[in-house]
């Protein structure tokens, strides 16, 4: 029985995003109108609120890369059906303004058409990472 897509999609995402794929590539999985949504406080860092398309990836991928050193990204598990895979897992980042480290669970939510991404959905504990950020 082949895997939906939707989980090779998301297996791709997270091999382009762990081996520092440029931004450009990465976005290129997405579809022109995704919709790119992590719920926070979207006052203190700059990937989080809600947006739409390529240039909404590509500032996510280029502000988590300068303004975070990731220390670790597990993944827990994949789980998938036709149209959309939910990855779950902990995650562990230092702010590089502050140098406080930030451990949280986290569920990324893909909904795929085709060969695309049409929407990101991250949900972490955003709390715990903004006020990581605040000097």
């Amino acid at each position: 029985m082949a895997q939906p897509n939707s989980i090779v999609l998301a297996q791709r995402l997270l091999a382009a995003i762990g081996d520092g794929s440029p931004a450009e590539t990465i976005a290129a999985m997405f579809s022109d109108d995704a919709l790119f949504e992590i719920p926070g406080d979207d006052g203190v860092l700059p990937w989080v609120g809600r947006r739409t398309g390529h240039p909404a990836v590509v500032n996510f991928i280029t502000a988590i890369r300068s303004l975070t050193e990731p220390l670790s990204f597990d993944v827990a598990d994949i789980l998938a059906n036709d149209t959309r895979a939910v990855i779950v897992g902990e995650i562990a980042s230092r702010i590089k303004a502050t140098e406080k480290v930030v451990e949280t669970d986290f569920a990324i939510i893909l909904t795929t058409s085709g060969d695309c991404i049409t929407r990101f959905q991250m949900l972490e504990d955003s709390f715990a990472v903004s006020r990581a950020a605040r000097t």
